[in-house]
């Protein structure tokens, strides 16, 4: 099974704009009413954390290549 890098910048981004999409369903479900101006802080805030994340996870080194002792600027960066 192919492995892929995990991306927790995009994971937490694509979980708030769920949570946007999931209150607008239930606006137009008759849940709930949500106002229009909603998604804004909704989606700012998450764009806010998937950075902090994105960053984070950037600068980490990676524990394979810190187990081998390459996590001193020796390794290949990431794409």
């Amino acid at each position: 099974m192919l492995r892929h890098e995990l991306h927790p910048g995009k994971l937490v981004a694509g979980l708030f704009l769920l949570a946007v999409a999931v209150v607008y369903a239930g606006d137009a479900g008759g849940a709930w009413e949500a106002p229009w101006f909603v998604a804004f802080p909704l989606v700012m805030m998450g764009l806010l954390l998937a950075g902090v994340a994105a960053a984070i996870h950037g600068i980490r080194p990676r524990g394979a290549a810190r187990r081998r002792g390459r996590a001193r600027g020796l390794e290949e960066p990431r794409e």
